[in-house]
């Protein structure tokens, strides 16, 4: 019987902590208008068509996300954070109150991110994405690392100690960071006018593939 009420007592106190260090993070988040994004599935569905996207679209993993969110989150966050399904990325990145972007680091995401003077956060899972988020933050120091060699399956846990900080370091208004982010924007932005690299790439691409025609 004591080692029954030990291990219920032992068992308690873990949750107990668990959910201090939950609400720890909340509280250091919540300084900040954060926006939560979970993307829904882009895989086809049981007749080859695909999930459905756009405003108001739930993951397919997570029909309800109440069931993979602290008791209580919806409550504290109503008023400074949103959960959705689906998010207009550019959109959301363009808008002046976006002071960050946690990000796992997807090419496209990256380019978005940079071209409108977002600095990221970075949490990569798969793929390229390890690779980009070291670039980002070791070589180009465009962002703020929270893990870069995490992956899906990993048996690691994250602590919630350290995305807070990661996310505190992100908000900081006159880091190093977020002024290397501006400059790279503006040079972004110029490849795509007249006379800019990109501008002047595609151009050539399109010549390249008329004179096919």
């Amino acid at each position: 019987m004591k080692k029954d009420l030990f291990k219920r007592l032992k068992t308690e106190t873990k949750r107990k902590r668990e959910e201090k260090i939950k609400r720890r993070v909340l509280a250091e988040v919540s300084r900040w208008h954060v926006h939560l994004r979970k993307v829904g599935s882009t895989s086809p569905g049981p007749h080859g068509s695909p999930h459905q996207r756009g405003p108001g679209a739930l993951s397919r993993d997570y029909p309800d996300f109440k069931q993979v969110l602290p008791e209580g989150f919806f409550e504290r966050t109503d008023k400074i954070g949103k959960v959705i399904g689906w998010a207009p990325q550019i959109q959301i990145l363009a808008h002046q109150a976006i002071g960050g972007f946690v990000s796992h680091c997807g090419w496209n995401s990256t380019l978005e991110s940079i071209y409108f003077g977002v600095p990221i956060a970075t949490w990569p899972l798969y793929a390229e994405q390890q690779a980009n988020a070291f670039e980002l933050v070791t070589e180009l120091g465009l962002g703020v690392e929270i893990c870069m060699d995490y992956r899906v399956g990993s048996k690691d846990i994250l602590s919630a100690e350290k995305i807070a900080k990661a996310i505190n370091d992100l908000m900081e208004e006159n880091s190093e960071t977020r002024k290397k982010v501006k400059e790279m924007s503006d040079k972004s932005r110029r490849t795509l006018v007249e006379g800019g690299c990109s501008y002047s790439s595609l151009g050539r691409l399109i010549d390249d593939i008329m004179s096919l025609v």
